[in-house]
């Protein structure tokens, strides 16, 4: 077999040239994937902490770490396809970070959005209508018993999951 250069290379100098020539992994897909993953799945870890459930932006923050590093797969994939490996999997894990990234945004920008507000909810300064609770020991603990012991009572109600 001649090359372009007209040496002739013999059936195993040939296959060692082949074998030599293997592609490196295209390591900035996978692990902008597991940024994605990682943005995706730890909402629920944030959401804990104040300054992170009312605006999420470590998630976005992941998610642009990971859209970063697919961005720089999917070029040295099909930039340098001799060198690196991601052809196949460069496409299927971009498209997946983009629906994780569409589907989180939905959730998180329009659909908890959508919670009407709690009009029937006493505003602040406001007088608050009676009720009974239980305690830590289970006793009934009405609002007009704690009142009549002090002079104000600060109600504080958390909001966030538990």
């Amino acid at each position: 077999m001649a090359d372009g250069d007209g040496k002739q290379y013999g059936p195993i100098l040939i296959a060692r040239m082949i074998t030599s020539a293997k592609r490196s992994w295209n390591w900035s897909l996978w692990i902008g994937f597991l940024f994605v993953i990682g943005g995706f799945f730890s909402y629920t870890f944030f959401a804990q902490f104040p300054i992170t459930r009312d605006f999420p932006w470590a998630n976005l923050l992941l998610f642009a770490a990971g859209g970063i590093c697919l961005v720089v797969g999917l070029f040295r994939a099909f930039g340098k396809a001799k060198v690196y490996r991601g052809k196949i999997f460069g496409p299927i894990l971009a498209t997946l970070a983009i629906l994780m990234f569409a589907l989180l945004s939905y959730v998180l920008f329009y659909e908890l959005r959508q919670v009407p507000p709690s009009t029937g909810a006493p505003r602040v300064g406001q007088k608050a209508p009676g009720f009974t609770l239980p305690d830590q020991d289970g006793k009934d603990v009405a609002l007009g018993d704690l009142v009549g012991k002090s002079k104000a009572i600060a109600l504080i109600f958390y909001r966030g999951f538990w």
